[in-house]
């Protein structure tokens, strides 16, 4: 077993906030569009599905590629189909971290283009920095459907 197994899964701190999320959306919420060239709710949460997919590969391969993306039908549309999602996703990426020993997480090294390769333990604190982001942009759209999540949304994300 290592740290990170031990400290940080099932994802409870890094994802338990996308689950609360999704607990206050609508389907016709994930219909709402900023203004301007911005994506729909759901395609920003889908978005933030196809960044965890990516970085799940980069720990089977070893290197980070951008080009995954889930092409399903009405995810973009259907707070079901995207709790589904991240559902498995969350699993599957539990799965892959097990494999890891705790020398793994310091040793062996992702390869994220332009000369930057950090350790697997670096690669998932940057995935969490990735989530946070997502909830920042998530807090957009919520204040702009005037919703609100939880006290401890808004202790975290703000």
């Amino acid at each position: 077993m290592n740290s990170l197994i031990e400290s940080e899964f099932p994802l409870r701190l890094a994802q338990r906030e996308r689950y609360e999320l999704m607990a206050v959306l609508t389907d016709s919420d994930l219909a709402y569009k900023l203004p301007g060239d911005n994506p729909t709710f759901g395609e920003l949460c889908c978005e933030m599905g196809d960044i965890e997919a990516s970085y799940i590969q980069s720990f089977r391969t070893f290197k980070l590629d951008w080009s995954i993306h889930n092409s399903e039908p009405g995810l973009a549309t259907s707070v079901a189909r995207l709790v589904a999602w991240y559902t498995t996703l969350d699993e599957e990426f539990e799965a892959v971290m097990r494999g890891f020993t705790e020398d793994d997480l310091h040793s062996k090294q992702i390869d994220r283009g332009n000369g930057f390769s950090p350790s697997l333990y670096v690669q998932f604190e940057i995935y969490r920095e990735a989530l946070l982001m997502f909830y920042a942009k998530a807090s957009v759209y919520l204040k702009a459907l005037q919703k609100s999540v939880n006290p401890q949304w808004h202790a975290g994300i703000g």
